[in-house]
């Protein structure tokens, strides 16, 4: 090898050594991120909107799994406007709680990763 190049040749167990070390970190970053990945997407995220009228849960899956709406909201919606307040009001709360998801998985992610910039 030329000098000033990789000083694998004589020294290649320690180079080896050292490779298998980096993988081994890179895979355990890889199982901690499915883990928490895993307990973040069991989570629930309630958000509520209209002052309590609307309120949603969501998992980390984002999926929506719980929609609750005050009665009197519903009997109250006698006009188009007010059946477009409730609407938003549903929209707001989803939305939230969809937010909330979102951003737990992003700093829980952050955390484990030490800050990389990774999209999830």
């Amino acid at each position: 090898m030329a000098k000033g190049g990789f000083q694998g040749g004589r020294g290649m167990p320690g180079g080896m050594s050292m490779n298998r070390n980096m993988l081994r970190q890179a895979q355990k970053m890889q199982q901690d991120m499915m883990k928490m990945q895993q307990e973040v997407e069991e989570r629930e995220y309630s958000a509520s909107a209209g002052g309590g009228m609307v309120t949603a849960t969501v998992n980390g899956k984002r999926e929506l799994l719980k929609l609750a709406i005050d009665p009197d909201a519903v009997i109250d919606a006698g006009s188009e406007e007010d059946v477009e307040m409730l609407s938003d009001a549903i929209l707001a709360a989803v939305n939230e709680a969809l937010n909330k998801a979102g951003d737990d998985m992003s700093s829980a992610m952050g955390r484990l990763t030490g800050g990389l910039n990774l999209n999830f």
